[in-house]
């Protein structure tokens, strides 16, 4: 394992309205090489997006949320701003339509919840290129 403050910071948005998630995800992210930004709705999300101080290195989507959706976020990612930033999209609705949905909109996988911490770990570790993708 990479001695700390050697590994770079990847940048994360992770956008989910359950505000609980969003902290589960961003505690367990954070203690590995990743700076969190949550959003808590579609809006904010594509607004973080686009507000272009930094770009981020991954982003994590819930599907439903309000005011945008997931899938509406990915698109203005995938089709406005023209980017290639990995993107998990996240759902407690995981038909197999929906997952064809995502992955046709261009992200780069799909997580039903509940879901494994440490394996959403590993998948945004693998995503962004992080050396050791296990932490404990």
């Amino acid at each position: 394992m990479a001695a700390a403050g050697v590994e770079r910071q990847r940048r994360v948005l992770v956008a989910d309205d359950e505000p609980h998630i969003g902290r589960i995800i961003k505690m367990k992210l954070e203690a590995g090489p990743f700076e969190v930004t949550l959003a808590f709705n579609g809006r904010e999300a594509s607004d973080a997006l686009t507000a272009g101080d930094k770009p981020y290195d991954l982003v994590l989507l819930d599907l439903m949320m309000p005011e945008m959706s997931g899938l509406d976020v990915l698109r203005a990612l995938r089709v406005d701003l023209h980017s290639d930033i990995p993107a998990i999209i996240l759902t407690a609705a995981g038909q197999d339509e929906q997952e064809r949905a995502a992955l046709d909109t261009g992200a780069n996988a799909f997580v039903t919840k509940p879901f494994s911490p440490k394996k959403l770990y590993a998948l945004v570790a693998r995503l962004t290129g992080v050396a050791d993708g296990g932490i404990e």
